[in-house]
């Protein structure tokens, strides 16, 4: 949050913002702040550019812009939460399944006793608690924002948030939604391809900053165009 105060100070905020995004993720409530953030610096006019990859709370991000631009490398991920390692959606739904075995075999009982004697008091409904709240936190960004100009963006933010919460049509938390499967989802998704400069300039810049993480100490990297970096090293 910090990082993305420093970089927008003295931007042109009437001018919207285009955000190169490159993650593997992080928390949900991180989220919320820097999405929130933004919109009061930049209102709705937010492009969202990926130029390789932006998972879990990138594709968060993602979902709060008006426009997102992928290159057919690109991808977006489950928006699943992660609550202390574990994916609070596959908990929920081995919870699920551990309900409808013991209804048609009560001895399974004793079997899911101690799968579930593993999880600490509350976890589950830190889970549900987790789980519904980052999904309501999604839909509420896209029925505002991208699909706002929709006959019924509500119910189409509901079925894209479905999507992106599928757990049982993914293979893991890093599963690869590529453009095309983007759209079908339902998501306003341009091509980078389709204006070969910005394709250039943009995968100048992602470029030079995977060679900066190979060669220096530093986790996370956050820049504006006007030379304002923020910096986190370890």
């Amino acid at each position: 949050m910090n990082g993305f105060m420093a970089v927008t100070h003295n931007l042109h905020r009437e001018a919207g913002l285009d955000l190169i995004l490159h993650t593997p993720g992080g928390g949900t409530e991180a989220t919320r702040a820097i999405v929130e953030y933004l919109y009061k610096m930049f209102g709705k006019d937010i492009i969202v550019i990926v130029p390789q990859m932006a998972m879990s709370a990138g594709t968060m991000i993602a979902c709060a812009a008006k426009l997102v631009l992928m290159g057919k490398h690109s991808c977006l991920g489950p928006t699943d939460p992660q609550i202390n390692g574990l994916p609070a959606i596959g908990v929920l739904h081995e919870m699920d399944t551990a309900l409808e075995e013991i209804k048609r075999d009560p001895a399974r009982q004793l079997i899911w006793q101690e799968v579930f004697r593993k999880y600490p008091p509350g976890f589950i409904a830190n889970c549900e608690r987790s789980r519904n709240g980052s999904k309501q936190m999604v839909a509420e960004w896209l029925a505002s924002n991208m699909l706002s100009d929709r006959r019924d963006a509500i119910s189409d933010a509901k079925a894209v948030v479905e999507q992106l919460t599928n757990f049982k049509e993914t293979t893991e938390h890093g599963h690869h939604f590529l453009s095309d499967k983007c759209r079908e989802m339902g998501l306003t998704v341009m091509d980078l391809e389709d204006d070969q400069n910005l394709q250039e300039h943009v995968l100048s810049v992602h470029h030079s900053y995977v060679a900066s993480f190979a060669r220096v100490r530093s986790i996370k990297f956050i820049e504006n165009s006007i030379g304002s970096s923020w910096n986190v090293a370890v």
